[in-house]
């Protein structure tokens, strides 16, 4: 786990709100703090999809942070900034074979609960904080450590400037 603390605020939440930076992930929760508290659960209710919908597009158990950015977006924007937000995004499962194929760490998917980056924004300081999540007991940190690098080279190749904390 590594935390960054995120040196150009306004870029970051636009890409993050406005551009496609981060549509690659799922959204777990979000919390955006304004005139009130407003909060997402990212769980994906299939429910509301008709069968031909659901057969058209393979779904997974959360919802796209694209689809749902927009609406986060109109929350924050305005005159004035958000009190705070905070957001849980997760790496899809087709992203996280991928990941694991190219970390060569001897993982199967089905091994891994999840690849996490938390995002917060109070008190005018903006942070991002990697986490992993294994559906078993481990010592072994080489999966922890190869998602912080990961991470660090996201935003190093997308010119996000931050430093570890």
């Amino acid at each position: 786990m590594i935390a960054l603390k995120i040196e150009d605020i306004r870029s970051f939440t636009a890409g993050l709100f406005i551009g496609n930076l981060f549509d690659v992930f799922w959204l777990r929760e979000a919390e955006v703090v304004t005139f009130a508290q407003f909060h997402i659960d990212g769980r994906l209710r299939k429910e509301y999809y008709t069968e031909a919908e659901q057969e058209e597009q393979p779904m997974g158990e959360w919802t796209e942070w694209a689809q749902v950015k927009p609406f986060c977006f109109s929350l924050i924007k305005g005159k004035r900034l958000p009190g705070s937000f905070r957001l849980v995004l997760q790496l899809p499962r087709r992203e996280l074979e991928r990941f694991l194929a190219q970390a060569q760490l001897g993982l199967r998917p089905e091994q891994v609960q999840g690849l996490y980056l938390n995002i917060r924004y109070e008190e005018g300081t903006l942070r991002c904080v990697t986490g992993t999540a294994l559906n078993f007991f481990t010592m072994d940190k080489s999966l922890e450590t190869e998602w912080d690098g990961y991470v660090r080279r996201f935003f190093r190749e997308h010119g996000i400037p931050c430093r570890e904390e």
